[in-house]
């Protein structure tokens, strides 16, 4: 068979990503259709920004779960190796495809190790998938956590989890990130204690939220808070200490390192803006309400002022992904954090920027990747703050 040309390599790219395009198109009339009833994300399809944003966004989330995480995009395994389709260009005919029962060409072209560069991207959308959202996420429940108090109360209290904050944060970020992926402080074993104690506060959050919210009604609170703290205690087991009594639940141990990581390194600056954000809000009068009326300072922290701070911890949340897909880039360029043959973009780009000057394909497309990513959430930030400063 002939090489493809660039608008055959097109054309099936575009068909490899059909599930991807219907995803969107339900994702969007849905959306747009009951935008009225969908508060502050029904209000970002008024911006053209955010919904160019949100589109890049959801394109990479639903390419990661139907590539990655079902294997209908991509076209061939990621580590298998072909011979002779080693750096060769997009396109390439793959030999003896049909008796092996293969796609018949590389789309993206081979890489220095003969594999799929395009299905590497794909599944390095995955891999981003896996991490970033989620990290970001438990960093908010540690830095909400533990910043809500400090700004509420002040005092003490504030002065001594400002400073742990800004001991923190006294380290350059990047070189703490690799600090704490590097083979030498894995092998201490303090990352599974970061994780044993960062890992308790989305437990320690959620029954706090719950409890707050339900003291009124115990039996209703009871139900909640068991619930909490059952599954809770069981996923901690499972990911933190790979001891889940049932067996269902462990997280690979150099996942589990830059997972911890990215907690750690986002928990102080997430701390930092919801205890501005809390000092500022404490001070209106609906928060004087909630007192008048007898309400327990977590209520008024978790149900009256965490509501009211959404917006700015939206913008931030989406921002604070991007900039953990960059981080996770990073580190796999530099052969930290996950394994060796990990498709992430970061060691792909590495893998190609060795012969960049000869071959382009190989480092091109998960950089163009990742950076449209971090440009859909930056924009996508853009559009809830446009719209949040609104609401």
């Amino acid at each position: 068979m002939d090489p493809l040309g660039w608008g055959e390599i097109i054309t099936r790219i575009l068909i490899q990503f059909i599930p991807v395009w219907i995803a969107l198109g339900l994702t969007f009339a849905v959306s747009v259709t009951f935008k009225r009833r969908l508060g502050l994300y029904g209000k970002l399809f008024d911006s053209v920004i955010g919904m160019f944003g949100f589109a890049l966004v959801m394109f990479w989330v639903f390419t990661g779960i139907f590539g990655g995480g079902f294997g209908w995009i991509v076209t061939h395994d990621v580590l298998t190796q072909i011979s002779g389709l080693k750096n060769k260009e997009p396109g390439i005919p793959v030999p003896d495809a049909e008796a092996l029962g293969l796609y018949p060409y590389y789309l993206m072209g081979g890489d220095n190790l003969a594999r799929d560069v395009f299905s590497r991207m794909i599944v390095g959308a995955w891999e981003v998938m896996k991490i970033a959202p989620f990290a970001t996420l438990f960093a908010f429940m540690v830095g909400i956590t533990l910043g809500l108090p400090a700004g509420y109360y002040g005092g003490r209290l504030d002065t001594f989890l400002s400073f742990l904050a800004n001991l923190i944060l006294a380290f350059p970020v990047i070189l703490l990130f690799y600090l704490l992926v590097t083979p030498e402080i894995v092998l201490t074993g303090i990352p599974v204690y970061m994780a044993g104690v960062l890992f308790l506060f989305p437990i320690i959050f959620l029954t706090i939220l719950f409890n707050s919210r339900f003291f009124t009604q115990p039996s209703k609170r009871n139900i909640y808070v068991a619930l909490t703290l059952a599954i809770g205690f069981w996923v901690y087991l499972g990911i933190a200490w790979d001891a889940d009594p049932l067996g269902l639940i462990s997280f690979p141990p150099n996942l589990l390192v830059v997972f911890v990581a990215v907690v750690f390194v986002n928990s102080p600056t997430v701390f930092r803006i919801v205890r501005g954000l809390a000092m500022d809000i404490k001070t209106r009068d609906y928060v004087a309400a909630a007192q008048t009326r007898g309400e327990g300072p977590w209520y008024i922290m978790l149900w009256e002022i965490l509501p009211n701070a959404r917006g700015p911890l939206i913008v931030d949340f989406c921002l604070r992904i991007g900039y953990t897909s960059i981080l996770l880039g990073t580190l796999g360029f530099f052969g930290l954090g996950l394994s060796p043959e990990s498709p992430d973009w970061g060691s792909t780009i590495n893998e190609g920027r060795k012969l960049l000057s000869i071959y382009l394909h190989p480092a091109l497309p998960p950089a163009m990747a990742l950076l449209s990513l971090v440009l859909g959430l930056n924009l996508l930030a853009d559009g809830l703050r446009e719209e949040s400063l609104r609401d």
